[in-house]
């Protein structure tokens, strides 16, 4: 029989030496021994033994879809919150997805934004039309819950949201926690959807060989899931310059800001919040109507913190059950008429409709904060240092026998002056940046103050030297009146950072002209520039010009590349996904 000492791994003296110690030695002796050695190698060995296998994390796919940023940044906080809770999180904008990858992803929280009058945002249009198309995939095995993010002030609040929570469930998809739809003021509500659907996911963890997850809801997710807002800053105005001429119909006005010790940076394509106030005649006239135009800390609040012009159909229902007025129910009770009297209305025709003594609590109960308003930067830091510059066009119309003012534009137009200040933050924009490569060409299409983020593209270009091509299309009402930048565009024709100039002053001619009709007149040498890799840039107008640029894009590929509708229309979702092909629109 073979013996341990003569398998050991040792030359044959220091065998001899153990076998005659252990020999000799008494029960307690090796039973000391024993201990000995395996503490000595504990001290000694610096090997790592093997570890259990851990369980594999239960996968989650976090899919957005994001026009300004908010669900883009809500996103990723809930990846976020949810590595912490232990799982395998991803994010995934919809721009990037497909039906077919959703249908393998398991657990999808959707985030999603709506757009304009009902419509999803435009890096989601894709997947939200073939999610809805008939040949989409079914969804069975897939469990799934929808924040919809929107704006109460449009009739279609949540819209796309809503689309996608019924849809999801059409295809099969089992739903885990019920739609939660956000106004404007999201924060809190974002954080607890959040917290609660990770809480029950977690709990309910079903990847195969995952084990279930105990959670202490009370952290699920803590606060700091939901990003913070840009850090606002005191920037003074050194120069405030009206644009048109005295002889034009409208006000645009270009503004310079000191970033001057601020530490605020931006590029070009960002944006630039602005938190306006209130105009003081309408915080008078709503505080009289409601009875309270000696309270100095609620004129404060109605001018600085809180939305005094919106009106909803939330707003004329609350507002008739504070007040128990009949027919202000009766209103509120008709889902279509109230619509109907909220469309182009603002709150002070609630309040003088239907007169009320309100308490400031009462009143500030039915107001929304009062939120940022945004504008593309209108310049570069590799040209202007610390400052930031803005295109802000003055709103103004009539409606239902009031003139209305633009809160945020009445304010800078009016109110912000040179020498004052305006509280201002940067919210980067990382879908309109120019391209890495300095030498690609890039093709701009932005009437009015759409044309902002192409004078600090060019004075980006200008200032790194690049190279490639450049190519605008602008349009205003009137050529004398309305051209806007002009010297500078004729500045950068003449050095050649501006390549090409198409200008379409509407109002000039009989037949009226706008950005799209040139963009067909030179079709041949704009498509030659598609066809060299041009990246294609539009801002400005959602409702008209960006759909109307977005059909002519079309026009010109069928035409040129005499292809039908849904190739051209495969092309440019192509050209969008490879970032050729970007929008900044409102």
């Amino acid at each position: 029989m073979t013996t341990p000492l003569a398998m050991a791994p040792l030359p044959d003296d220091q065998v001899a030496l153990v076998k005659r110690l252990l020999t000799n030695a008494t029960p307690e002796q090796r039973q000391w021994l024993s201990g000995y050695v395996a503490g000595f190698q504990a001290a000694n060995d610096t090997g790592v033994a093997p570890s259990a296998v851990a369980a594999p994390k239960p996968k989650l796919t976090i899919l957005y879809g994001s026009e300004s940023g908010n669900a883009e940044a809500l996103a990723a906080a809930a990846r976020k919150a949810a590595g912490r809770l232990g799982f395998a999180a991803r994010v995934l904008d919809m721009a990037d997805a497909i039906p077919a990858e959703i249908a393998q992803a398991g657990t999808v929280l959707v985030i999603a934004s709506t757009w304009g009058e009902g419509d999803p945002p435009q890096r989601a249009e894709a997947f939200h039309a073939a999610l809805m198309a008939d040949g989409a995939p079914r969804l069975d095995g897939v469990r799934y819950a929808v924040l919809a993010l929107g704006d109460r002030a449009y009739a279609q609040f949540c819209a796309t949201g809503r689309q996608f929570d019924a849809r999801f469930a059409a295809l099969g998809a089992t739903r885990v926690a019920a739609l939660v739809e956000c106004d404007l003021d999201y924060k809190r509500p974002a954080a607890a959807w959040t917290e609660a659907t990770l809480g029950v996911l977690a709990e309910t963890a079903v990847e195969p060989g995952a084990a279930v997850i105990h959670v202490d809801f009370g952290r699920a997710a803590p606060a700091e899931a939901v990003e913070d807002a840009p850090r606002v800053v005191q920037a003074e105005v050194s120069a405030h310059i009206n644009l048109n001429s005295s002889q034009s119909d409208i006000e645009t006005y270009h503004l310079e800001l000191s970033l001057a010790g601020s530490g605020l940076t931006y590029q070009p394509g960002d944006a630039i919040g602005f938190t306006p106030s209130n105009d003081p005649e309408l915080v008078e006239e709503v505080l009289t109507a409601v009875g309270q135009s000696g309270d100095a800390a609620l004129r404060e609040a109605l001018s600085h913190e809180l939305d005094i012009t919106t009106l909803t159909g939330m707003q004329i229902a609350d507002y008739a059950a504070l007040t128990g007025d009949a027919a202000l129910q009766e209103l509120a009770a008709d889902e279509t008429r109230a619509g109907a009297f909220a469309r182009d209305r603002q709150l002070i025709d609630l309040l003088t409709a239907a007169p009320h003594v309100l308490d400031p609590a009462q009143l500030t109960g039915l107001l929304r904060p009062l939120p940022p308003r945004y504008y593309s930067v209108a310049s570069s830091q590799q040209a202007v240092g610390e400052e930031a510059h803005l295109l802000i066009a003055k709103v103004g119309w009539d409606s239902h026998g009031r003139a209305r003012k633009g809160v945020a534009s009445t304010d800078a137009a009016a109110r912000r002056l040179a020498g004052t200040t305006m509280p201002i933050g940067v919210k980067p924009n990382v879908h309109f940046r120019l391209p890495n490569d300095p030498d690609v060409p890039i093709i701009m299409i932005g009437p009015g103050t759409g044309v902002a983020p192409f004078r600090a593209f060019l004075q980006h270009r200008e200032a790194v030297g690049a190279r490639g091509r450049s190519w605008l299309f602008f349009g205003a009402r009137r050529f004398t009146h309305d051209f806007l930048y002009q010297l500078e565009w004729q500045d950068w024709l003449n050095s050649g950072v501006l390549s090409r100039i198409d200008l379409a002053f509407s109002r000039d001619q009989r037949e009226k002209i706008y950005v799209q009709h040139r963009m067909w007149q030179a079709r041949r040498e704009l498509y030659a520039w598609l066809r060299q890799g041009a990246c294609v840039y539009v801002c400005g107008d959602v409702k008209a010009m960006a759909k109307d640029v977005h059909a002519m894009l079309l026009s010109v590929i069928v035409d040129q590349a005499g292809q039908g509708a849904d190739a051209a229309a495969a092309d440019l979702r192509a050209m969008q996904r490879a970032g050729r092909y970007r929008r900044d629109v409102y």
